[in-house]
């Protein structure tokens, strides 16, 4: 039997680059194991080089193709590519459908592409609890560019904007409505427009309307970004030096406005908020299993209302935590 590497020894072996030790502690936070948060820790002290972009559409328009497709235009730039590929939870166990890495075979063999698939597991907004970790594993080990590809679940996917520094919006012509990325604020999130499967003799109108849309909201001044609409073709591979380039451009907008520091402050508080909000629920799950049923009994038998129900709850978690970081202080 292998002896178990520690999480500790894995970080090291990431910050060598080491794939395998990646792929294994990305494995222990999707798991939920609690004895690989200090490597994590650690981890992100050492990251905050890569560039993170987030590629969202609606489902159908062709994101995995054109991550993969991207993937292999930056690698001939020689730049070191991570993706992290959200794919639906199969209902019976619950992991991942791993639709994204079989669409991305061709490129598992390059050293240079780090590819994981990771399920939703019951999220919402498109993206998996561990994902941001993943991104920290990947960043910490030295890869320029990581790629983010929701799972396309619809018009509210837009939770990527809190987890990129440039979010790309693709969309695809015949896909029902003119238009398919003006829906629900996904309009707004973009970075970057992409019309995919531009070899489509739709696919010009697609592109003039979406211009049309961005020219009607365009910001005023000269220092402000204004987003492109990019048409790509994975069938005559064309568009993705484009895609590149404009990716590249946003990224020297946000260094030299300064919007990249706030976007990652915007990132950490988002986080924070996701994390904290977890471990209230976790902590509400506990409880309601042991301590505190007798409040729900009392609020079942009409004896309190919902409201004042939860805010002892809430009461009872505060004291719970405040309790257990006195008794065990972080190091």
């Amino acid at each position: 039997m292998t002896e178990r590497v520690p999480s500790d020894e894995l970080a090291r072996r990431v910050r060598e680059g080491s794939l395998r030790a990646a792929a294994r502690l990305i494995t222990r936070v999707e798991g939920g194991e609690d004895e690989c948060r200090p490597a994590l820790a650690e981890l992100y002290r050492h990251t905050g080089h890569a560039h993170v972009v987030g590629i969202t559409g609606v489902p159908g328009c062709g994101k995995s193709t054109l991550v993969s497709q991207l993937a292999r235009t930056l690698r001939a730039d020689g730049r070191r590519v991570g993706i992290v590929a959200i794919d639906p939870s199969s209902p019976f166990s619950g992991g991942a459908i791993l639709g994204d890495r079989i669409r991305m075979s061709d490129l598992v063999e390059d050293p240079g592409v780090f590819i994981r698939s990771m399920a939703t597991r019951g999220s919402l907004g498109g993206l998996a609890k561990a994902s941001l970790d993943a991104v920290d594993i990947l960043d910490a080990a030295g890869f320029d560019t990581i790629l983010i590809e929701t799972v396309g679940v619809g018009q509210d996917e837009v939770d990527i904007v809190q987890a990129a520094h440039t979010t790309v919006v693709v969309s695809a012509p015949g896909l029902g409505d003119d238009i398919q990325a003006i829906k629900a604020g996904v309009l707004e999130i973009a970075d970057i427009h992409v019309v995919s499967k531009a070899d489509r003799a739709d696919a010009n109108r697609t592109v003039t309307e979406l211009k049309t849309m961005l020219t009607m909201s365009m910001p005023s001044g000269p220092d402000q970004w204004y987003t492109p609409v990019v048409a790509t073709s994975a069938e005559q591979k064309t568009g993705f030096d484009e895609l590149r380039d404009a990716i590249d451009r946003h990224r020297t907008h946000l260094i030299d406005s300064g919007e990249l520091e706030t976007k990652r402050s915007e990132i950490a508080a988002n986080r924070m908020l996701k994390i904290a909000e977890g471990i209230v629920r976790e902590d509400f799950r506990r409880q309601r299993e042991a301590d505190l049923a007798d409040v729900l009994g009392r609020v079942s038998r009409r004896e309190t209302d919902p409201h004042a129900g939860a805010v002892e709850l809430l009461a009872a978690v505060h004291t719970r935590i405040r309790h257990e970081s006195t008794a065990d202080p972080v190091q």
